[in-house]
């Protein structure tokens, strides 16, 4: 198991633990008062737990960003067999081809 996936897993019982440690506390009556403390501990264990498992992804190769590929990653999502094309990238859906804007004086327009 990755420790991306393990990470993931263990979300939901690090927030049980932190309630029950919370509510022994108070309790106990060391804390007055449950529920103020409980919102910004909950914020700071949620950002822990997703800086954790970004930091797996990182360790185990995969990019920060969906679709910007690292250095040397290559064609690794391609399918078998089919070309990517080379150059710059836009942010069109469908990609223009090259004949598309041959030799047209007016940029594609009538």
């Amino acid at each position: 198991m990755s420790r991306y996936i393990m990470i993931h897993r263990l979300r939901g019982p690090a927030i049980l633990l932190l309630i029950g440690v919370l509510a022994l506390l108070h309790q106990s009556g060391i804390l007055a008062h449950f529920w103020r403390l409980f919102w910004p501990l909950l914020l700071i264990l949620i950002g822990l737990l997703l800086l954790a498992e970004r930091a797996a992804l990182a360790e185990e190769g995969y990019p920060m960003f969906p679709g910007i590929p690292y250095q040397g990653m290559g064609n690794q999502g391609a399918a078998p067999g089919v070309q990517q094309p080379t150059g710059t990238v836009g942010t069109a859906i469908v990609p223009a081809d090259r004949h598309d804007f041959g030799n047209d004086v007016n940029g594609g327009r009538s």
